[in-house]
């Protein structure tokens, strides 16, 4: 059961990520902004989705 809960949770974690990625490439920000918030997102996932959380786009 053990696995089946990983692959279920590492699914999940996945589409959040995907789904900041795709707000952050749909805002308005500029196009390095864009850049280094998905760089952020790819290479510190759990970091990087903490912190967009709390500093990135709002609305």
């Amino acid at each position: 059961m053990g696995i089946e809960v990983g692959g279920l949770l590492g699914l999940i974690w996945l589409i959040i990520v995907i789904w900041a990625i795709v707000k952050v490439a749909k805002s308005s920000a500029g196009g390095l902004a864009k850049l280094l918030w998905i760089l952020v997102l790819l290479f510190f996932p759990l970091l990087g989705l903490i912190i967009w959380f709390l500093l990135g786009p709002k609305g």
